[in-house]
């Protein structure tokens, strides 16, 4: 039996029945794009983190992008964030014209060195972009000081930290918007595809809820700028719906599989997972790292035990994002941390 990085199926078979309920309630509606299933998606994802608005999009890429164009964040812009991370985080930024500038990752938690952020703003830094990496957060509390100070926007990435905290507040609670997806593997999972925006700013969400359908107010009529289809999908959402009332129970199961990886693997030569203090973890991945990575992970293989890197390859040494001109060794922890992770 090979053990696999990540399998629905089990899960699948305990939900299934909800699961199903949950397609049949769509199908059975009459209203299968932007209906029931999505407002209510929203107003319950919203109340989980005690914000004032969330919007359904249909991916963590998009949410992103379309946080930033809400903001006005676009061509001519920098935004500081981090190369250790998804390239979509990169990407988003890219798309709106915006040039992502990096700082390196702390060595022990490989979250943003939120320390460097201050010497990489330059009169075009716009926003703030800090990545909630393999399930704990960025300590925000500097970054909302340079963005008042400066007068920036702080978008939060959580694509990996559902239901995640730092002294006691939510990851995406803290900045003028933060994005989720819901990528299958995600701790909060869909079917398929899917994103949101969570917000407390009525301007923003206003501008999203325009973005995420083509740019429209009201039916065929575009009014500002121009957005395109990013709708979150009507069955995705039912089914988050249902997952979400069990979100801090798969919490709570990702913790107990972690302490028994902990316990097992203490007396090796593995660094595992460092939880910065006032974190609580919900363990996305579990993030090891030793310098003979590439061995340990053809050893395992032979015993159909697989393992992925996240992320081989730091996202300033991709030729897609050569012509930032971040060149060897510019980002030395993130770039160790790749060979090593």
């Amino acid at each position: 039996m090979t053990t696999l990085v990540w399998d629905y199926l089990q899960e699948y078979e305990n939900e299934r029945a909800d699961i199903l309920d949950a397609v049949e309630t769509v199908f059975s509606s009459g209203r299968l794009v932007l209906g029931d299933s999505v407002r209510g998606f929203e107003e319950e994802f919203a109340a989980y983190h005690g914000a004032a608005h969330c919007v359904g999009v249909d991916n963590g890429t998009n949410a992103i992008k379309l946080a930033l164009q809400a903001l006005g964040v676009g061509p001519g812009d920098e935004v500081v964030t981090v190369s250790n991370t998804a390239a979509p985080t990169v990407v988003a930024i890219d798309s709106v014209g915006a040039t992502p500038v990096f700082v390196d990752v702390h060595p022990d938690s490989y979250l943003m060195d939120t320390e460097q952020v201050e010497a990489a703003l330059t009169p075009r830094t716009r926003c703030l972009l800090p990545v909630h990496l393999y399930g704990q957060c960025v300590d925000l509390a500097p970054l909302e000081r340079l963005a008042a100070e400066h007068d920036l926007f702080l978008v939060e990435d959580c694509a990996q930290a559902h239901g995640a905290r730092r002294a006691g507040r939510l990851a995406g609670t803290t900045g003028d918007a933060a994005a989720f997806s819901f990528y299958p593997t995600k701790v909060l999972g869909a079917y398929g595809d899917g994103g949101a925006v969570v917000t407390s700013r009525d301007d923003t969400h206003r501008a999203l809820r325009r973005l995420r359908y083509y740019g429209m107010e009201e039916r065929y009529y575009v009014v500002g700028t121009p957005g395109h289809n990013a709708r979150l999908d009507e069955v995705q959402a039912e089914i988050l719906r249902r997952k979400l009332r069990r979100l801090d129970t798969y919490i709570e199961g990702r913790r107990a599989v972690a302490r028994r990886y902990e316990d097992g693997l203490g007396d090796t030569g593995l660094v595992l997972p460092h939880t910065v203090p006032g974190n609580e973890h919900v363990y996305y991945v579990y993030t090891v790292r030793h310098p003979r990575r590439d061995d340990i992970i053809k050893a395992l293989k032979a015993y159909d035990i697989e393992l992925n890197i996240s992320y081989p390859w730091p996202v300033h040494t991709m030729s897609g994002f050569a012509h930032l001109g971040y060149g060897k060794g510019s980002l030395p922890v993130t770039e160790d941390l790749a060979g090593q992770i």
